[in-house]
């Protein structure tokens, strides 16, 4: 089994940045591809970034250009750092995992959910 404890959420200003961090354990030999995603209560959830296990970046459109993706295999750490932050984008963020090595971009196809940081942009 994986675990997967995300951290770095909170309440910043619009036009503020946070950078959140997802520490993996467990049997993290299976880890391959890693992502980002968020839900609003009443919403779909939506995966805001995702990256293979070669490193290739996906981005939903919404996130392009402010939000970045990256991981640190030697410490087990994925991160997103969020820039340029707006009202729409509080969300309860969490971290995915999956054993397949492509940054597919549907949650589903991911085989390990983590918990979940909250993040809040006042207006």
């Amino acid at each position: 089994q994986v675990q997967l404890v995300e951290s770095g959420g909170g309440l910043v200003q619009a036009g503020g940045s946070l950078r959140l961090s997802c520490a993996a354990s467990g049997s993290i030999f299976s880890i391959n591809a890693m992502a980002w995603y968020r839900q609003v209560p009443g919403k779909e959830r939506e995966l805001v970034a995702a990256i293979s296990s070669g490193g290739r970046t996906y981005y939903a459109d919404s996130v392009k250009g402010r939000f970045t993706i990256s991981r640190d295999n030697a410490k087990n750490m994925l991160y997103l750092q969020m820039n340029s932050l707006k009202p729409e984008d509080t969300a309860m963020y969490s971290c995915l995992a999956r054993r397949g090595g492509m940054a597919v971009t549907t949650v589903y196809e991911y085989d390990y959910w983590g918990q979940g940081t909250q993040v809040t942009v006042s207006s």
